[in-house]
């Protein structure tokens, strides 16, 4: 829900800051009071362009600032992650927007963004509805998004996209491949030389370092064995051996402990020393047996070790290069030589992924039809209630033939769409004998905001809709239809916040909060003000939309039995 609405040196507004109530939000106020120039502010930070004429007389910037609440869902993280925006705030979104006479610049949650990005995060929050470019319906797009939502169809719409993407990639393969198929007979022949090249050698994973440690030996034979010599002989065989002086050392602790016990630790130590020595004179000995004099084999390992280096100077520099480039070279000498095989298989591939597909679209397009038919008959009833009772309401769905489509449906081919195989747009008629044309083209400001108000009705309980803010949706209605249509207002803001301008008492009557736009002059300057009303205040309010500004007591009283008719009183 929409929390709080900050806004400073904006238009008339010098500084105001309303905080709204879940339900229904009521805002009324005088013609001219400022109660468009706060939705051009809410506007602002949904992303909308800004103008510097907006800024208030003699201010150098304004600030608009929204706060969202329960904000945290899986497309919201999503967005907010790809334009690393902090999602730490989350459930909470602050979306801020400042005008100077220079621009205006957009922030998420104190991180700068971009008006696409604001305006890719406010669609998920607000849906707004009056005579402005936030009419969602106005975007066939949302057409298909409200039958799936309503049908609960997530499930089908990724199986269908997992298919879509898969034969999405199986075509890339196949373009890229086509493309390859010159490059790699110009290139056969040196792709040929190269792996020979590189066999001739045979280069093992590993075998560089291996070698260069056998090198390293071989080359210092001589100094092995004098040194493991000398030391086996200081260790054991001398006049002097370490080992027949640490005997010696024993024998006395041994004498020592038998006199004091507290030298009985000490004599453990000497004797693991022994043990430790006897073990190192033992491998020494061992060692100099085997060391080897034997410079054909290091003469072997050098030329071995260059053939390497002579690889690695011309593939890459490192040995796993090499072995990286001839990998390569043999899967495209592999495919030049069997290109056609290759292009084989692959476009069986294909064949079996398009199936797959055209069976996944044609599944999602039945559903979708079958949803479509529950969507128009609940349409239908509700816009009867809400004033339109010879209203036509249809679901059409087209097909792009395509010869060369990836979806087949009965030996025919189709064009898939990332969303599926059908095109889905909302039709509608609101006059008796004329023929339902598309609802972006024949439907006004107020009959769109009714439709929309119906479809979030039936839709209400089968997704998590934004925030509906209505700018005026009573436009040409009255008496018994205005009633019903705050009735339907009243309804759906027990699933969702609703923030609504009326200048229709039958609407303002229902409202869970009031507020009142006002303008007034201070120290000679105009400036618009918002009030919350009590629920005195509220009645009085209403009285006001019915009488005029003189409030009669008649009124007030058919105000405050408006107030207590409402659908739950």
């Amino acid at each position: 829900m929409l929390r709080s609405l900050y806004v400073k040196d904006y238009a008339l507004i010098e500084e105001l800051e309303v905080t709204f109530d879940s339900g229904l939000n009521i805002i009324t106020g005088e013609t001219g009071a400022g109660k468009s120039i706060l939705m051009g502010a809410l506007s602002m930070i949904l992303g909308d362009r800004a103008s510097t004429d907006r800024l208030r007389e003699g201010a150098k910037k304004a600030i608009i600032e929204g706060i969202f609440d329960e904000a945290d869902t899986p497309r919201i993280r999503a967005l907010l992650t790809e334009h690393t925006i902090d999602t730490e705030p989350l459930p909470r979104i602050i979306l801020r927007r400042q005008l100077t006479e220079y621009g205006s610049r957009g922030f998420i949650n104190d991180t700068p963004a971009t008006l696409d990005v604001m305006r890719g995060v406010a669609a998920e929050l607000i849906d707004l509805h009056g005579q402005h470019e936030h009419q969602s319906l106005l975007n066939v797009e949302t057409h298909r998004a409200m039958i799936d939502s309503f049908g609960g169809l997530s499930g089908l719409i990724e199986q269908y996209e997992a298919c879509y993407d898969e034969v999405d990639a199986l075509l890339q393969e196949r373009t890229e491949m086509a493309e390859r198929k010159r490059e790699l007979s110009q290139q056969r022949e040196l792709y040929e030389f190269q792996i020979q090249e590189i066999d001739e050698v045979d280069p093992q994973p590993g075998e560089e370092d291996d070698l260069k440690a056998e090198r390293r030996v071989l080359e210092n034979a001589e100094h092995l064995y004098a040194s493991t010599s000398r030391l086996y002989d200081m260790l054991y065989t001398d006049e002097h051996a370490v080992h027949d002086k640490i005997v010696v050392a024993r024998n006395t602790l041994q004498d020592l402990a038998r006199i004091d016990q507290t030298f009985e630790e000490q004599l453990d130590e000497i004797k693991s020393v022994q043990i430790v020595v006897s073990e190192l004179a033992s491998f020494l000995q061992d060692y100099n047996a085997h060391v080897e004099f034997d410079p054909d084999r290091l003469q072997r390992i050098r030329e071995r070790i260059a053939e390497l280096e002579r690889l690695k100077r011309k593939y890459g520099g490192t040995l796993q290069a090499v072995l990286e480039h001839r990998k390569e070279i043999g899967e495209k000498y592999a495919l030049a030589n069997d290109f056609s095989g290759a292009l084989e298989r692959l476009t069986e591939q294909i064949n079996d992924a398009r199936a797959r597909l055209s069976d996944a679209a044609q599944r999602l397009s039945d559903k979708r039809r079958e949803v479509a038919e529950r969507v128009e008959d609940a349409v239908e009833r509700e816009l009867e209630a809400l004033g339109m009772p010879d209203s036509q309401f249809e679901v059409r769905f087209e097909r792009t033939a395509d010869s060369d489509g990836w979806i087949t449906i009965n030996g025919t081919g189709y064009r898939a769409f990332r969303h599926g195989l059908d095109q889905v747009a909302f039709y509608i008629s609101t006059n008796v004998g004329v023929d339902p044309k598309p609802l972006v083209q024949v439907a006004s400001g107020g009959e769109i905001s009714r439709i929309m108000l119906a479809l979030k009705t039936i839709l209400a309980k089968s997704e998590r809709l934004p925030i509906l803010v209505f700018d005026e949706i009573d436009t040409g209605i009255s008496g018994d239809m205005a009633r019903r249509v705050g009735e339907s207002m009243y309804n759906l803001a027990r699933y969702h916040q609703i923030i609504a301008i009326t200048h229709l008492p039958q609407i303002a009557a229902l409202g869970d909060v009031h507020f009142r736009v006002e303008k007034e002059v201070v120290n000679g300057r105009t400036r618009s003000t918002i009030v919350r009303l009590s629920q005195g205040e509220q009645a009085e309010q209403v009285a006001s939309l019915i009488s005029g500004t003189d409030v009669t007591d008649a009124a007030l009283t058919n105000a405050r039995e408006l107030m207590e008719t409402r659908p739950d009183a």
